[in-house]
């Protein structure tokens, strides 16, 4: 057996992490390590390496062919500031507030949500046209594969704070995303759920290609545990007070 102890100054670090109004980003955070062009010929409009990495992987699989473009990625604190002021000053502090996420609580800043667009004509910064049809169509029924999901869906304003973005995705990582498609969750009620798998014998059984997998949640203040020593494992902090821990089931 192997024993695992997770670091308490990583519970906000990892692809599911909530960022939001009422989970803010620690100040001290400074953004991913290594962040990556989600397509070459937009050499600016970067991702975490392995978010860019699955997102380049998704374009081909639906066939974009350039019909589908990156619009906004990472974003800096001091360039959400900016942008924000500058919406405040633009549209108003209604539209602001509905599209233009709070310095500090942005997903832009962890480098894991991507602002996409339809290649057709000028197109929008803060609201680019993503429509249910044709490429995009595909593209968001071949995301969760990827681990992505489109992050502010309709109806879940209460819960997220922000108004439907259907240009707006997030990498979240797998099977997570697949499971948040077919319960029709977003992230703060996904997060909420795993909240009451606590441990490694109280598990979410879940399988994705093929592959079974468990996953459970740990307390910063708690979070080890053991394995065998042939397991598979991945862990991320939730920015909730805790870690979400993925197991492979069938290397347990």
């Amino acid at each position: 057996m192997k024993e695992i102890v997770l670091r308490a100054d990583e519970k906000a670090n990892g692809s599911l992490i909530l960022v939001n109004r009422s989970h803010p980003l620690p100040a001290s955070e400074t953004g991913p390590a290594c962040l990556l062009p989600v397509i070459q010929s937009y050499p600016d409009i970067l991702l975490e390496a392995k978010a860019a990495t699955l997102l380049g992987r998704l374009l081909d699989a639906c066939g974009s062919g350039g019909q589908i473009v990156p619009v906004s990625g990472y974003r800096t604190h001091a360039y959400q500031e900016t942008l924000y002021a500058d919406s405040l000053k633009e549209n108003g502090e209604d539209f602001t507030r509905q599209y233009v996420a709070w310095p500090g609580c942005s997903e832009h800043e962890t480098g894991l949500a991507i602002d996409l667009g339809l290649a057709d004509g000028e197109i929008d910064f803060i609201r680019p046209d993503f429509p249910n049809e044709g490429v995009c169509a595909v593209f968001r029924k071949l995301a969760a594969e990827y681990g992505f999901i489109e992050r502010y869906k309709a109806g879940k304003e209460r819960i997220t704070g922000i108004s439907p973005e259907e240009w707006h995705f997030r990498y979240v990582g797998c099977p997570h995303a697949t499971v948040m498609v077919e319960r029709n969750l977003c992230l703060e009620e996904y997060i909420d759920l795993l909240h009451t798998h606590i441990g490694p014998k109280n598990v979410l059984e879940t399988t994705f290609k093929g592959q079974r997998f468990a996953v459970f949640w740990l307390p910063a203040e708690n979070a080890y545990f053991s394995l065998p020593d042939e397991a598979l494992y991945l862990s991320s902090g939730d920015n909730a007070g805790g870690f979400v821990v993925t197991v492979w089931e069938s290397v347990r």
